[in-house]
């Protein structure tokens, strides 16, 4: 279970000393951009903005939704944003092959969401059962990426891959197939559309390492100004503790603006994805500890699994520890 006593002491930032103490005169203004539209898995970062603990962080953040027009990953190296939420260690394992300059500083999620669905009632309540199946929907990006980690770890065949273009349609007229779905996420359109709730397998319980929900800076933002980053991972995470122990009046501000940002989402959506949070234990005992030692255990799995080859990553360009939070 979620350790709430780590989730309700959250850090409160001795923030109007710090701010006196730089001698700052007025909030700085933080572009914040976001992997996807506004949702229950951005909800700390909605709760810090909407209850002022940026604001008592010396911070006015602007929060920058993506979606699926709207890529803001480039927007990062290119100084266009001032952090960037992503989804999984591979983005820092990317950039850092290529020689892009960001550095992850915070995780706010300890597991992937990432997970495998399928119907109830066929056979498929053990996740071993899972590579049976006679029909496996998976989106293009991820055929290149964990599924290559499923077929080596777990012994999954490609001849059950079907392309999953983000429709519910198929998995839901063939019980025999299996799917790809975020675990906060597609479980509660399955229940919407098809009337059931799915057996879902969560990859991170079966061995996919990688922590989820980074904060991303620039790494010249975090050798030249390791405060402000500090300031914003600190007021962040503030805000996910608060947004995971909070009831659902503590964290109505929070939802309503994320309603308002995406007008698609509804407050019982929402609060089904907070249950799912709490259920499927994401955050771990408490949200944002990243580590070299983990970091680089995930990315001695990915180079067995042929995704990178031994040492082209060079992991001090990956993650940094220095802003993970005090226990």
């Amino acid at each position: 279970m979620l350790n709430r006593r780590h989730l309700l002491a959250s850090p409160l930032l001795a923030a109007p000393a710090l701010i006196r103490a730089q001698g700052l005169s007025q909030p700085e203004k933080i572009v914040f951009a976001t992997n996807w539209k506004a949702q229950a898995a951005h909800g700390g970062f909605y709760q810090a903005l909407v209850d002022g603990t940026y604001a008592k962080a010396g911070l006015q953040v602007e929060i920058r939704q993506g979606g699926p027009q709207v890529n803001n990953r480039p927007l990062l190296p290119a100084k266009k944003i001032d952090f960037l939420m992503t989804g999984n260690l591979l983005h820092a394992f990317d950039n850092a092959k290529m020689g892009v300059p960001t550095l992850s500083v915070a995780a706010v999620f300890q597991k992937d969401p990432q997970a495998l669905m399928a119907h109830p009632g066929q056979g498929y309540e053990s996740f071993e059962a899972l590579k049976k199946a006679p029909r496996i929907w998976i989106a293009k990006d991820a055929q290149y990426s964990w599924w290559q980690w499923l077929k080596r770890r777990h012994g999954f065949r490609d001849e059950a891959l079907r392309p999953y273009n983000y429709t519910l349609g198929p998995f839901l007229a063939n019980k025999q197939s299996v799917q790809q779905g975020y675990s906060v996420a597609e479980p509660i359109y399955v229940k919407q559309q098809g009337g059931f709730d799915p057996v879902v397998h969560l990859l991170a319980d079966q061995g996919w390492s990688t922590p989820s929900t980074l904060i991303d800076a620039h790494a010249d933002t975090v050798a030249q100004r390791p405060e402000l980053v500090q300031r914003f991972v600190d007021a962040s995470l503030a805000g996910w503790q608060a947004y995971l122990a909070g009831s659902p009046a503590q964290r109505a501000r929070a939802d309503a603006r994320m309603r308002q940002d995406n007008p698609e989402m509804n407050q019982a959506e929402l609060e089904a994805s907070h249950a799912l949070m709490l259920k499927q234990q994401l955050a771990g005992a408490r949200p944002g500890p990243l580590s070299l030692a983990r970091a680089d255990a995930f990315l001695q799995d990915m180079v067995k699994t042929g995704l990178y080859k031994a040492g082209e990553v060079d992991l001090k360009k990956v993650v940094s520890e220095r802003f993970a939070p005090k226990s």
